[in-house]
C-alpha cells in the first residue's frame, strides 16, 4: 500500500536565546493509507513536535529540514494559503489540550460548524444536523442540549470529544491524533478507538497516533515507530516490536506500569476532612419568571479522611469527580458542611479562607490552563511562597523552587523559561512542583497524571507516596487511570451521575466490587492493558 504520508530526514530546531536546540533529529517513517502508525515516546521525546511540523503549525523561530510530502505534495514548501486549503479538510487534527484548542468565547457547535461551513460549504441547519450527528458518534450526552454549552461547562473528557468531533468533521484524508484519549475515562477510551477505527474503515483514512500509553498502541495501531530525545530509535509492526523489543528504550516504556500498594494510615489517625451531604448545582438557564432551571453536580455526598491518608475517587467524564473535589475546597460554591482540622469552612468568606489555602493545595487537569503564560515557571513555582511565606528571601524562594523541580524530575536550569517552552506532561510536573512547594496538609491531585507518559507516572506515583510520608500530607486523588488509583488509594468512592456507587478500601473495591458499573470500569480499565 502507498504512502499517504512520507517523512524523510525531519530535522527540527529552534533558535533560542541560549541556542539552537533541536527536538526532531533526522526522523524517517511513512504512514500508508489506511493504517495506523504509533509514534510514541516519554515527554520531550519529540512526538507532537514533528505532528506540528506536519500541520505547518510551529512558531516562526523554528526551522524544518528534511521533507514532508503527503498525497503528492510536499507540506513545507507549499505556501500558507494552500497549506490552509489542506488543514481540517484533507488532514484533521486533536490536540493534546482541548480546553486551550477551544474558543471559550464561542458554544462548541458553532466551532464544530464553523469546520463545516469553511471547507464542505454547508448552511446554519446542515452544520447543525452534522454537528448533532457527530457529537452523537463520539459520546456527548444530551447533543441537543450540549451544542448550546461553552467549554468551560463540560468536563475534561466531553472537551476532549468535542475536539475528536471537529477533526473528523470534514472526513480527512489522514487524521493525527496529538493523545486523543489522554483525558478520558477508560471506557470512553474504548469507545472513541472503536470509532476511529470504523472510521477508518469506512472512509480509508490513515490515522497517525501520538500516545504514551502502549496498551492503546497493542489494540490500535498496524505499526509503531519509537522516539527518544527527537530520534526514532525502533520501528516496524506493532506485533514484532511489542513481542520482541530490540531497543533498550522500548523495553523500558513496556515494562512501566505503577506497582506496588500504599502504605495504609494508622486507625488512630486524626481525623483531616469531614464533610457531610455535600451538594453542588448549577443555574442552567435563568428565568425572569418562576424559579431558574438548575443541574445538579452532585448529589449529597458524605466523606471521611484522615491525616495521611489517600481517597481515590473514579468514575466516568461528567460524573461530578472534580466537582466534588473543587467544592470540598471551597473552589465552588455548594450545599453541606465541610470541616478541615476541625474548622468549618462553609461559613468563611475568602479573606478568612486565606490563610488555609497553604495548607489546601491543587493539582488541577489541564496544566496548561492553570499556568500562567506571561511568567517563566521559577516565578509559577514560587508564586505560592510569596504569597504565604514573605518572610523568606528570594535565594531562599529560588532553593526551594530547585527542590521542588528535583522532586518532579525536572532539570532545575530550565525554571528561567516559560510554560509554552515544556510538553505536556513537563508541564503537568510543573503545576505539581507549584502545589507541593509549600508542603501543604491536604492535596488535592485532579487527574494529576494524565498527562504523564507511563514511565514518568511510575516516577510521580512514587513520589507522591515518598511525600506523602515524609511530610504527612492528606491526597484527594481523582482519576480516571484505575492501575494509579490502585497504587495510590487507601480507599475509593465509585461515582456516577453525581453520587456515590460504591465505596470501600481498595482491595475490596478492585478485588470484589459489587456493583455493575464498578465492575464495568475495572473490566474495561484491565482490558485496556492486557497483553
Amino acid at each position: 500500500m502507498s504512502a499517504l504520508l512520507d517523512i524523510s530526514h525531519l530535522t527540527v530546531s529552534f533558535d533560542l536565546p541560549t541556542g539552537a536546540v533541536e527536538a526532531v533529529k533526522d526522523v524517517s517513517f511513512q504512514v500508508p493509507a489506511g493504517e495506523t502508525v504509533a509514534l510514541v515516546g516519554e515527554s520531550g521525546s519529540g512526538k507532537s513536535v514533528t505532528s506540528t511540523a506536519i500541520m505547518r503549525l510551529l512558531p516562526d523561530l523554528a526551522r524544518i529540514e528534511g521533507e514532508i510530502r503527503f498525497d503528492g505534495q510536499v507540506l513545507n514548501r507549499l505556501s500558507p494559503k494552500a497549506i490552509r486549503r489542506l488543514r481540517g479538510n484533507d488532514i484533521g487534527m486533536i490536540f493534546q489540550e482541548p480546553m486551550t484548542s477551544l474558543n471559550p468565547m464561542h458554544r462548541i457547535g458553532r466551532q464544530i460548524g464553523e469546520v463545516l461551513r469553511r471547507h464542505k460549504g454547508m448552511n446554519g441547519d446542515q452544520a447543525r444536523t452534522r454537528v448533532l450527528e457527530l457529537l452523537t458518534q463520539v459520546g456527548i450526552p444530551e447533543p441537543e442540549r450540549r451544542i448550546q454549552s461553552y467549554p468551560h461547562e463540560l468536563s475534561g473528557g466531553q472537551r476532549q470529544r468535542v475536539m475528536i468531533a471537529m477533526a473528523l468533521a470534514c472526513d480527512p484524508k489522514l487524521l493525527i491524533a496529538d493523545e486523543p484519549t489522554t483525558a478520558l475515562d477508560v471506557t470512553v477510551q474504548a469507545q472513541i478507538l472503536q470509532l476511529l477505527k470504523s472510521l477508518q474503515q469506512r472512509y480509508g483514512m490513515a490515522i497517525l497516533f501520538i500516545t504514551h500509553d502502549l496498551t492503546l498502541v497493542r489494540h490500535f495501531a498496524d505499526r509503531v515507530c519509537v522516539m527518544q530525545h527527537g530520534h526514532l530509535v525502533e520501528s516496524g509492526l506493532t506485533r514484532e516490536v511489542f513481542d520482541a523489543p530490540q531497543h533498550a528504550y522500548t523495553r523500558m516504556l513496556l515494562a512501566a506500569e505503577p506497582k506496588g500498594r500504599k502504605v495504609p494510615v494508622n486507625e488512630d489517625s486524626p481525623l483531616v476532612l469531614d464533610a457531610r451531604d455535600i451538594r453542588v448545582r448549577f443555574t442552567t438557564k435563568r428565568r425572569m419568571f418562576g424559579p431558574d432551571d438548575t443541574f445538579e453536580a452532585v448529589r449529597g455526598i458524605s466523606l471521611k479522611v484522615k491525616r495521611g491518608q489517600t481517597v481515590g475517587i473514579v468514575g466516568e467524564s461528567g460524573s461530578g469527580k472534580s466537582t466534588l473535589g473543587r467544592a470540598l475546597l471551597r473552589l465552588l460554591p455548594s450545599e453541606g458542611t465541610i470541616a478541615f482540622d476541625q474548622q468549618a469552612l462553609e461559613g468563611l468568606d475568602q479573606k478568612a479562607l486565606r490563610p488555609l489555602r497553604s495548607r489546601l493545595q491543587v493539582v488541577f487537569q489541564d496544566p496548561f490552563g492553570s499556568l500562567s503564560p506571561r511568567m517563566t515557571v521559577g516565578e509559577i513555582i514560587s508564586e505560592g511562597l510569596r504569597v504565604h511565606h514573605p518572610e523568606l528571601s528570594r535565594r531562599e524562594r529560588d532553593a526551594r523552587v530547585v527542590e521542588a523541580l528535583k522532586d518532579v524530575s525536572l532539570d532545575p536550569a530550565m525554571r528561567a523559561r516559560y510554560p509554552h517552552e515544556f510538553s505536556g506532561g513537563q508541564r503537568q510536573r510543573i503545576a505539581i512542583a507549584r502545589a507541593v512547594v509549600l508542603k501543604p496538609e491536604f492535596l488535592l491531585l485532579d487527574e494529576p497524571t494524565s498527562a504523564l507518559d507511563r514511565s514518568v507516572q511510575v516516577t510521580v506515583v512514587e513520589l507522591l507516596r515518598d511525600l506523602q510520608q515524609k511530610y504527612d500530607m492528606t491526597y484527594l486523588f481523582i482519576s480516571h487511570d484505575l492501575a494509579v488509583v490502585r497504587a495510590m488509594s487507601d480507599t475509593v468512592l465509585v461515582m456516577k451521575n453525581g453520587e456515590v456507587v460504591e465505596s470501600g478500601t481498595t482491595e475490596a473495591i478492585f478485588d470484589h466490587p459489587s456493583m455493575p458499573y464498578t465492575q464495568a470500569l475495572i473490566e474495561a480499565s484491565f482490558l485496556n492493558r492486557a497483553a
